[in-house]
């Protein structure tokens, strides 16, 4: 069955390069509507624009195309995309790390420099590149090529949400050495340190979080993990939050939940209250909402025979959400061309950090990805004969990190201009990086029937 082809023709070629120049030519055209010079678009509208993305056209765009394809026997094949998903940001973690301990960033940047080199967007962008490839009724994937990618597509982004009001979401928290601890009558107060503030809310902090501000938590923008797992000989026993007063917003020492607390282990009890304080609520996003209903209607054959086919009484609903799910693409690339023509901010992360994460991220990151799916080809753990199954796999491995980054560094007020500096450069260079592998794995793709 072999992975590899040595034959690559000039139409595979145009294949695989078109579709790319059509994002790009999308992207110019986001970046001459935006830029200040010209401002025939304002920057309200693209913010218009990424709302009407997140909360209409990507949720449009999955509940018409997972819920169509999804089955259990399919379900049962998919397996993989998801752990897939955990492998491509584990793998990017240990580059970050390997990024901090060479270039030797900033202390405060440390956890900045790892995370970001590590969740890479498996949302949107991806989702856009392949409604341009499958755009072209000669494309190397099939007939059912946007159906079943962006069927894959979207099954990933239930594990990246998870993965970011978790594990990101706890990386970002602003680091508790850069802060000055104030303990005034029995109450903590936490003064930030050099932390950007920026009012405007850029472009790149709502693209794919528009409204974010209005998810601010009391602890959002304090250390709060650094303070609940602090030593006693370093801070007071009153820097750790009671979580009675976490709940309710008081203290009652006598409350049942306090009494609980006493029969709980130390360590159980701070971990306890870290999960209360984990944002997991908010995974309940459109986007996520979409899939969670396109995978119930379409795993009950009764009610998929009611919404999806030509003839389902409930066609005529499917048709009106496909109408607008064609708006998906076309928006997050001018969405995109926005956010890069308001040029990189001022960073404090560094040119050599800002070059390896580039490097690690955009280049060995994969490399490495071609690594585990071959591997997993020959494990026999991919769908034999799905092409589009493989490029979704290999595509988790080469995008840029997420936007979402510039949304979360705001919401915890760390790294924020460092974070919108580096993702402006990652994806400038990223339309390079994702041609050049683009092109590879369609060279790799193509011994596929």
């Amino acid at each position: 069955m072999g992975f590899f082809y040595v034959k690559f023709g000039e139409q595979e070629l145009i294949h695989a390069v078109v579709p790319l120049l059509k994002l790009l030519c999308l992207t110019v055209i986001g970046i001459l509507l935006a830029h200040p010079r010209t401002q025939l678009v304002p920057k309200s509208t693209f913010k218009l624009l990424s709302k009407l993305v997140f909360a209409l056209f990507l949720p449009c765009t999955i509940f018409i195309h997972l819920g169509e394809s999804v089955s259990l026997k399919n379900l049962a094949l998919w397996w993989f995309i998801p752990v897939n998903v955990i492998i491509s940001t584990v793998t990017g973690c240990v580059l970050g790390l390997l990024v901090a301990a060479i270039c030797r960033p900033p202390p405060e940047f440390f956890r900045f420099t790892v995370i970001v080199t590590g969740f890479g967007n498996t949302g949107n962008l991806i989702l856009a590149i392949v409604g341009s490839i499958c755009h072209d009724s000669g494309n190397s994937f099939g007939p059912d090529c946007h159906t079943t990618g962006t069927a894959y597509v979207s099954l990933a982004q239930w594990v990246s949400v998870l993965l970011v009001y978790t594990l990101v979401y706890h990386m970002m928290e602003p680091p508790m050495e850069y802060y000055e601890v104030v303990e005034e009558d029995g109450e903590i107060e936490i003064v930030h340190e050099d932390l950007p503030n920026d009012l405007s809310r850029p472009l790149l902090h709502e693209a794919e979080w528009p409204g974010m501000e209005d998810k601010e938590t009391e602890h959002c923008k304090t250390p709060f993990i650094a303070r609940v797992f602090a030593n006693v000989s370093d801070f007071s026993q009153t820097s750790i939050p009671d979580p009675d007063s976490l709940e309710d917003g008081h203290e009652r020492p006598r409350s049942p939940k306090s009494i609980r607390c006493l029969a709980e282990p130390r360590m159980v009890r701070k971990i306890r209250i870290v999960a209360e304080q984990t944002p997991v609520r908010h995974i309940l996003q459109p986007p996520t909402i979409a899939t969670f209903l396109a995978l119930v209607i379409g795993l009950v054959p009764f009610l998929k025979s009611i919404v999806y086919g030509y003839d389902a009484p409930l066609s005529f609903l499917t048709d009106s959400l496909d109408i607008v799910a064609g708006a998906m693409v076309p928006s997050v690339m001018l969405v995109l061309g926005g956010m890069i023509a308001e040029g990189p901010n001022e960073s404090k992360l560094g040119i050599r950090t800002t070059i390896g994460i580039l490097v690690a991220r955009l280049l060995i990151l994969p490399t490495l990805g071609i690594g585990v799916v071959l591997l997993a080809d020959k494990l026999n753990l991919l769908i034999e004969g799905d092409r589009m199954f493989r490029f979704v796999l290999l595509l988790q491995y080469t995008t840029p990190s997420a936007i979402l980054f510039g949304a979360i560094a705001s919401l915890r007020g760390y790294a924020v201009s460092e974070a919108s500096a580096l993702l402006f450069w990652q994806h400038v260079f990223a339309l390079f990086s994702l041609s050049m592998y683009s092109i590879i794995y369609f060279k790799l793709l193509l011994t596929y029937v």
